[in-house]
């Protein structure tokens, strides 16, 4: 029997497509943490964090109630492109997102973090703004640790399963990424299938750890 592709091709595109939302939201996120001192500051990186600590299904449960056709947010983007957000290859993204996201903004605040201070105090002593540093001098040094970090969310995202398969469902040909596609080989005893599928996720998500690892090594390299 023929292994049906489409789950892999789907979940690199959700993978791929939630990682650069991912990559921009912690951008946004690392300057915020790493630059400013606001009140709530604390509650904003335990909201952060959270995701990373709850059960998939409880994730899955809060998108299903804030995204679903009777909630504010899902008649929004039924009203703005159509059709319900529920169990479409786009709630896949979501939920790639809401399973990759928290990790990398940790990361990438923590690189950020890492930068030595005299760097941006000495360009905003010379009159740059805070974005301006921030866009100029702290990232292009923190640049490799949030690439590797990019790489890492990745593959977190591309093996997603229990929040995916609440909110996009395990349609096939439709919402079926490459982790439910297993879990429905298994169950329906195609071990071959389950085999073949299990060996490219693995191998891509080595290549992304791999990735990562030479990044870091790069950051390393030019740090010292």
């Amino acid at each position: 029997m023929a292994t049906d592709w489409f789950p892999l091709w789907l979940s690199l595109r959700v993978a791929g497509l939630s990682t650069l939302i991912a990559l921009l939201l912690s951008l946004w996120c690392a300057w915020l943490f790493s630059a400013k001192t606001f009140k709530g500051r604390n509650v904003l990186d335990a909201i952060v964090t959270l995701p990373l600590v709850l059960p998939p299904t409880v994730l899955g449960y809060y998108l299903l109630v804030l995204l679903g056709r009777n909630s504010p947010l899902g008649r929004l983007y039924e009203w703005v492109f159509g059709q319900p957000l529920v169990f479409t290859w786009q709630a896949a993204v979501v939920a790639a997102l809401l399973h990759a996201a928290p990790l990398l903004i940790k990361f990438s605040t923590a690189a950020l973090e890492s930068v030595p201070r005299r760097y941006p105090k000495a360009a905003r002593s010379l009159g740059a703004s805070e974005w301006r540093t921030f866009w100029q001098v702290s990232l292009p040094l923190a640049w490799n640790q949030v690439l590797a970090a990019t790489a890492i969310a990745f593959a977190r995202s591309l093996g997603d399963f229990g929040i995916t398969i609440m909110v996009a469902g395990n349609i096939p040909g439709r919402t079926q990424t490459i982790s439910v596609a297993i879990y429905d080989a298994v169950e329906a005893g195609n071990g071959a299938a389950a085999r073949v599928l299990v060996l490219v996720i693995s191998a891509v998500a080595l290549s992304s750890i791999w990735l990562a690892n030479r990044l870091g090594r790069i950051s390393l390299g030019k740090a010292a």
